[in-house]
């Protein structure tokens, strides 16, 4: 069987969704009889059921090509994605990139569907730099889109290890001024366009705000990093919390990082580790997003400081009982899709006229 056929039997189809729709105190008692606790914080008891029905007969991605880990990532995501937040409409089409064009996908939403220059959210996806793009974050950026009130553009940059660092760092700046050069004709004003995405995504949107503020070009007016990669040079404490057990492991990001980065890379470049920027000061305002039970907690916690000790208007919201990848896995109960919707409310509130 390939790695992109081994759905964890147990949470697939029906047996997923009723498990899903448990009591809290059932979800615990099926998923070990006492909840998770770790350093001061306590697991959602939907998070703790759906890794342990992960752990039942669970592929490991590090094992698998990128290639098969993209195909399990695609076929899987609608599972725990939930029902999607409806939109007035999509449409797909192409941004430039560093090198060529790239796909992208608009979404509006009804309260956005007859403006002419509305706020909106230009989103980086995450998956490592390795995998990821509309199939596996369709769902996060309608409820993006429909509870902030944003026209949003997701683009699928080019992934590693076919296309190593810089490439996507690059495609991103480029896509970015392509999209703020185009506001008109995407119903955005362009004084009014912010970048955003999860983890590798984070990275991109953190690092496309240094990039711009540091050519002279067009600025994002907001960054929504949600639990970001910000130092691919050390790991934090969080790293050695939470290296395995929590869906994202310490070998896992070990693996992305060796896709994205050629051997020898220097890991201290702002453009991979954008926290070790010799000044954060003259970024947008931003709002980072972490999660408890995460590896990636404290270098995310740590961009957040910086900003702020940079005078950048920051604000920063830790989930202490999620897990990474909350942003999609809203099909799993209530609190990762308030969190995620909670998010989509900040944004609201940055971009308003």
């Amino acid at each position: 069987m390939s790695f992109a056929d081994e759905v964890v039997a147990a949470s697939s189809g029906p047996m997923f969704r009723g498990a899903m729709k448990l009591s809290p105190r059932t979800q615990v008692r099926l998923s070990g009889g006492a909840p998770v606790v770790v350093d001061g914080q306590t697991l959602a008891p939907e998070i703790q059921l759906l890794l342990k029905l992960m752990a039942i007969n669970a592929a490991d991605p590090t094992e698998a090509t990128p290639e098969a880990a993209r195909a399990f990532a695609d076929g899987t995501a609608a599972m725990v994605a939930g029902p999607p937040d409806e939109v007035a409409w999509t449409r797909d089409f192409q941004v430039a990139g560093a090198e060529g064009p790239l796909r992208a996908r608009l979404y509006v939403p009804h309260e956005r569907a007859d403006d002419e220059a509305g706020p909106m959210l230009v989103f980086f996806h995450g998956g490592g730099f390795v995998i990821g793009g509309f199939a596996t974050h369709d769902a996060p950026c309608r409820t993006l889109a429909a509870h902030g009130g944003v026209r949003v553009v997701s683009v699928e940059y080019r992934l590693a290890p076919e296309n190593r660092f810089p490439a996507p760092v690059d495609d991103c700046l480029a896509a970015f001024r392509d999209i703020v050069a185009r506001a008109g004709e995407l119903g955005a004003d362009p004084e009014r366009i912010a970048v955003g995405g999860d983890s590798a995504g984070g990275a991109l949107s953190a690092v496309t705000s240094l990039l711009s503020r540091d050519s002279g070009g067009p600025m994002p007016a907001f960054q929504l990093l949600i639990y970001p990669v910000t130092d691919m040079s050390e790991k934090t404490r969080s790293y050695h919390l939470f290296k395995e057990g929590f869906f994202l492991t310490s070998d896992q990001m070990d693996w992305y990082g060796a896709h994205y980065m050629e051997p020898g890379q220097d890991h201290t470049d702002p453009r991979i580790s954008p926290l070790l920027a010799p000044s954060l000061e003259g970024l947008p305002p931003a709002h980072v997003i972490t999660a408890g039970f995460d590896p990636l907690r404290d270098e995310g916690e740590a961009y957040a400081e910086r900003l702020r000790e940079a005078g950048v208007p920051v604000t920063l919201r830790r989930h202490p009982d999620l897990i990474h990848g909350f942003i999609n896995m809203m099909g799993t109960g209530r609190s990762a899709r308030a969190a995620t919707v909670e998010m989509a409310g900040v944004l609201r509130q940055a971009l308003q006229a």
